[in-house]
């Protein structure tokens, strides 16, 4: 496993780490099925594990927590974020007011069983509260010693520019990382937006869905796959984006990028996972499996990159015919 330093910090995470969302609590109920995918990741050298609070309504921390206490592994040797800003219904119990932050933090640390968390993001812009509120609320968890660093998370760039400037301005510690959606089918914010950021402040970034729900894997090519995040009640609305013209043009691309994974053999699912690492803004690829078998797959794809030749990058790049425009001078002006 590789390690790399998230964005302008001295924090060194894993390139491929382990996410909670959905897997924690509705795929995997069990401690002990929580345990066995966690001590597989860290076997294999993962060491950067991702949470938030809205996850499963707080079960999902519940649960790493309480992996963390079964497995008893030193706390220096494993990194641990998790997301604030949905805690519930009513006012003050959603954004990233102080008040919500402070409130929900706390909330987070007791239900993780922990003193801190490695890596405290904004799990959303809140467009109703001053950047500055968020900016002097987030210092504050980390003068109080329950977050080390923070982060943002879907935050366009110039809202994250924004915090980084109030942050200098103020002499108080700027966020470090951004957690965005990145894949081989949404790549416009990462490739193009981040840029500046990427080069004015080395920002780092945690990316999720690699996979895009699972679609880049191929299973659901011939219909909704059985036990998978797609099949389930509560997210109806993931299988929505799959039975329409959109997701029918995603399988058919799925089907295509699956003759390429067949000439070096490897599956789509690590293929798309690669192609992610390849990135040199990528800090870290969240995997979010739900069993070994697949967790053991995705973690493959490290070997895989290597194997990604500008052949067969160019390939994938005319199936996919979606790559940002270029931007010849990206950076912003004052």
């Amino acid at each position: 496993m590789e390690y790399q330093y998230l964005g302008n910090s001295g924090l060194e995470v894993s390139r491929l780490s382990y996410g909670t969302w959905v897997s924690f609590g509705q795929q995997m109920k069990t401690v002990e099925e929580c345990v066995s995918c966690l001590s597989l990741a860290y076997e294999r050298g993962v060491n950067f594990f991702d949470t938030a609070e809205i996850y499963t309504h707080g079960e999902a921390e519940i649960l790493l927590g309480k992996c963390f206490k079964k497995l008893s592994w030193n706390r220096s040797d494993y990194v641990v974020s998790t997301k604030i800003f949905w805690g519930g219904q009513g006012p003050n119990r959603k954004g990233v007011s102080r008040k919500r932050i402070v409130e929900g933090t706390n909330a987070s640390l007791e239900r993780l069983g922990m003193d801190y968390v490695d890596v405290l993001f904004c799990h959303r812009p809140d467009w109703d509260t001053p950047v500055e509120e968020t900016v002097r609320a987030m210092n504050h968890m980390i003068s109080c010693g329950k977050a080390l660093y923070w982060g943002t998370s879907e935050w366009p760039a110039e809202r994250i520019r924004e915090a980084i400037l109030i942050s200098e301005k103020l002499g108080l510690i700027a966020p470090v990382t951004e957690q965005p959606k990145y894949n081989l089918f949404y790549r416009e914010r990462l490739e193009q937006d981040y840029l500046s950021l990427f080069k004015d402040y080395r920002y780092g970034t945690t990316v999720w869905s690699p996979l895009e729900y699972g679609v880049l894997t191929g299973k659901h090519n011939e219909g909704i796959a059985s036990g998978s995040r797609l099949s389930m009640d509560e997210y109806d609305w993931l299988k929505a984006r799959l039975d329409c013209e959109e997701g029918r043009r995603k399988v058919s691309t799925v089907r295509k990028l699956q003759r390429i994974a067949d000439s070096i053999d490897t599956t789509t699912a690590k293929l798309a996972i690669a192609w992610c690492l390849l990135n040199k803004n990528v800090s870290t690829v969240i995997l979010g499996a739900s069993n070994t078998e697949q967790l053991n797959e995705n973690l493959d794809a490290a070997d895989l990159v290597p194997n990604l030749t500008p052949e067969i990058l160019n390939q994938i790049e005319t199936i996919l015919d979606n790559k940002p425009a270029e931007i010849e001078d990206f950076k912003v002006r004052n």
